[in-house]
């Protein structure tokens, strides 16, 4: 489970047929950067935050938390 966001990471990127180079131009990396993510590197979590965004799935689901791809827009957000 500990690098079952690996996994997401990448066949997420597959199941949409977008490049490593696409994925990157987007986060402002470079190819090879992103690269290292998909095979062990550790993304930064502003980046997750933005793929999850970008494939419209739930951080959970990014991280291998849950299946579930869907964000639960009922939950309330924490305030400060």
């Amino acid at each position: 489970m500990e690098k079952d966001y690996l996994i997401r990471l990448k066949s997420l990127r597959e199941e949409n047929n977008i490049s490593q180079q696409e994925i990157a131009n987007i986060l402002n990396v470079s190819q090879r950067t992103y690269s290292y993510y998909e095979n062990g590197r550790t993304i930064p979590p502003r980046l997750l935050i933005q793929l999850a965004k970008y494939y419209n799935v739930s951080m959970d689901y990014m991280l291998g938390i849950s299946n579930k791809r869907e964000i639960d827009e009922t939950k309330k957000e924490v305030s400060h």
